[in-house]
């Protein structure tokens, strides 16, 4: 079968009430993340950033054609204990980032196969002609009360609990994460992003601006979309299209936290 790409485009958006950014988000034809800081002392910019600086110098070894797709997948995992160690020694090192931690949603193309590596409530979403599935599964009290059927999603918007992970790189070091695994082919968009665009649009709301334009335009309706209706945290979003022609980017390419 023939190779598959990703053709991406990206934004990281400070949003309308806050100081600083702490989100991030990198791209590549065979990789694209988005991580969401958190903690005070710009230990969200900082966690944000090295999750995304480590992700990228893993990818030059998972994603070379001499590793096999196991060994692919193992190395694209441990990707997670090597980020959390890095968030410890940080924390560790400066008593005022304790707390720091972020979000990874990140998805690696392996063959024909999208693979997702997810840790926080940053989305990834697959559009297929007019349907639109969110792939992830939000690490959130929220989600967990959603799938015990202890609420209704019309409780979620003034629950105050909606926003509290159960789960982030954060350093502790007792992540157990498992890789999911999703068919792609020619003509698929993937949207990742940050809550900041999925805690203010509907999936509808995100299909419907996104599915008839160039990714490009995409993300920026996207993000316009957002700071009409507040913005009230920061946003980054990637909206790629996966196709078998070979893209002209071959670096990876980092926006937000973790941009030169």
């Amino acid at each position: 079968m023939d190779s598959l790409y990703f053709l991406s485009a990206a934004r990281s958006a400070v949003g309308l009430i806050r100081n600083g950014n702490e989100d991030g988000a990198l791209t590549h034809p065979q990789l694209i993340a988005v991580a969401d800081g958190m903690g005070g002392h710009a230990g969200g910019e900082i966690a944000s950033a090295i999750a995304l600086e480590i992700l990228a110098r893993r990818a030059a070894v998972f994603a070379g054609e001499e590793m096999d797709k196991d060994s692919a997948d193992d190395y694209f995992n441990s990707t997670i204990d090597e980020i959390d160690s890095a968030l410890k020694v940080a924390s560790d090192d400066d008593p005022a980032l304790s707390g720091l931690g972020t979000t990874l949603t990140a998805l690696f193309i392996r063959d024909s196969q999208a693979v997702l590596l997810h840790v926080g409530d940053s989305r990834a979403y697959r559009i297929r002609g007019a349907s639109i599935e969110q792939l992830s599964v939000d690490h959130t009290v929220m989600q967990e009360l959603l799938s015990a059927g202890t609420i209704t999603q019309a409780d979620v918007a003034e629950h105050p609990q909606r926003s509290m992970l159960t789960q982030a790189l954060m350093g502790s070091q007792t992540l157990f994460i498992a890789l999911h695994l999703f068919d792609m082919k020619t003509g698929d968009r993937f949207i990742l992003c940050s809550d900041g665009l999925s805690g203010v649009l509907t999936d509808k709301e995100i299909k419907t601006l996104a599915k008839s334009k160039s990714p490009k335009d995409a993300v920026t309706a996207l993000v316009d979309a957002t700071y009409i209706n507040g913005a009230p945290d920061n946003v980054t979003i990637i909206v790629a299209d996966i196709s078998d022609s070979a893209p002209d980017q071959t670096a990876i390419e980092f926006f937000g936290t973790a941009a030169p």
